[in-house]
């Protein structure tokens, strides 16, 4: 992991974040800092606070203060959310200017993009932000064309079969 990465990981499949979170793990496993910002899912659930055990190593952030996930919120709640997203963005452009870590996870960024509170220049101003040695994950739904050129590697997760 000396040399960064863009990772992204898209497609209308589950295990997006699964997969982000393993490759935090694999960080973590080899003394290394990764630092998780989770956008569009609420505020911290049962399951986020347990990867709190995991700190120093890996750190967990979600900006949000509604329970719910974004998609089910009214109007005035998603634009007070818009707001807390904004400012979790700010934090991530912190943590890359500052050299926080070396694994930076963002989580549903891409739905971001689909739901249009930022745009694809927003995404690519964030991973221009990135030092040499630090790795970026991307996660959401939709991949926009834009970004496939930048990426170092990209995985598409998709439902083959679905009786649940």
């Amino acid at each position: 992991m000396d040399k960064g990465y863009v990772k992204i990981y898209c497609g209308n499949g589950h295990g997006r974040t699964t997969a982000a979170l393993g490759d935090a793990l694999l960080c973590a496993s080899i003394e290394k800092k990764a630092v998780i910002v989770q956008f569009l899912k609420g505020k911290y659930t049962e399951q986020t606070e347990y990867l709190r055990c995991l700190e120093p190593n890996i750190k967990i952030f979600r900006f949000e203060r509604e329970t719910g996930y974004y998609e089910n919120l009214s109007a005035e709640e998603k634009a007070d959310e818009e707001s807390n997203i904004r400012n979790g963005l700010n934090f991530v452009r912190k943590v890359l200017c500052v050299g926080e870590c070396d694994l930076l996870v963002l989580d549903e960024i891409l739905g971001l993009v689909d739901w249009g509170i930022i745009n694809v220049e927003d995404v690519l101003q964030i991973l221009r932000l990135k030092s040499e040695n630090v790795s970026i994950i991307l996660t959401g739904r939709h991949l926009p064309e834009k970004l496939i050129e930048y990426a170092d590697y990209i995985s598409e997760f998709n439902v083959l079969k679905d009786e649940m």
